[in-house]
């Protein structure tokens, strides 16, 4: 299986790279500081025409988009959160989604059960909103889960099943030292959560232990 991560230079995606090739499938994990031809700012169209022209067709079984920005920690809402902060975030995290797919979507019609599995989190949940910290990043978690669940709608009939997932509270540079799990876990998790993605289930919003997540 041919499997593209999108923001393998650190965190979970670094670890579903790893994870995935020590099970012996093909892997090109990517990142926007990593080295040609596998670098992709997944906010550049330049760099997405680039990476694809480098794949050059090759069939991709699993779409992992991974990459995202937390911009907002600390933010406080009397005065903080200003507007850039959330052109930045919404452009890596919902745009850079998007692109990914859309550049690489050629490459995906060429598998024989194409998937593609969009990193979001609960604290895009619209049941689940309790307030506080964050809401540039859970707005745009809110929007990515809205972007996949479309995407799922309009790739089904052509034989591409969307997934979307939350990959817990995890302890990394963007989580923090206070998450409930470590990143060994949550990978793990997921990984064994995208292999139950199919045409019948696309559309789904799971988080890593494959519990269903509110919309």
């Amino acid at each position: 299986m041919h499997v593209v991560i999108t923001g393998t230079n650190r965190g979970i995606g670094q670890e579903l790279e790893h994870r995935y090739r020590v099970l012996g499938h093909d892997v090109t994990g990517t990142s926007r500081q990593g080295a040609l031809p596998n670098q992709l700012d997944v906010t550049d169209p330049v760099s997405h025409a680039r990476f694809a022209q480098h794949l050059n067709g090759k069939p991709i079984d699993l779409l992992i988009c991974n990459a995202g920005v937390f911009v907002d920690k600390g933010q406080q809402l009397a005065d903080g959160f200003p507007p850039e902060m959330w052109a930045k975030t919404f452009e890596t995290n919902v745009t850079g989604v998007f692109l990914t797919i859309q550049s690489l979507l050629p490459n995906l019609q060429a598998a024989t059960k194409p998937m593609i599995a969009i990193i979001s989190s609960r604290l895009g949940s619209q049941e689940l909103a309790s307030g506080g910290r964050g809401y540039i990043y859970r707005a745009s978690k809110a929007a990515v889960i809205n972007l996949g669940r479309h995407l799922s709608a309009d790739l089904q009939p052509s034989g591409v099943a969307v997934g979307i997932y939350h990959p817990g509270w995890v302890r990394t540079e963007m989580g923090g030292d206070d998450g409930d799990i470590d990143v060994a876990t949550s990978a793990k998790g997921l990984i064994e959560t995208f292999s139950t993605l199919s045409l019948d289930t696309t559309g789904c919003f799971l988080d890593y232990q494959g519990q269903t997540v509110p919309f």
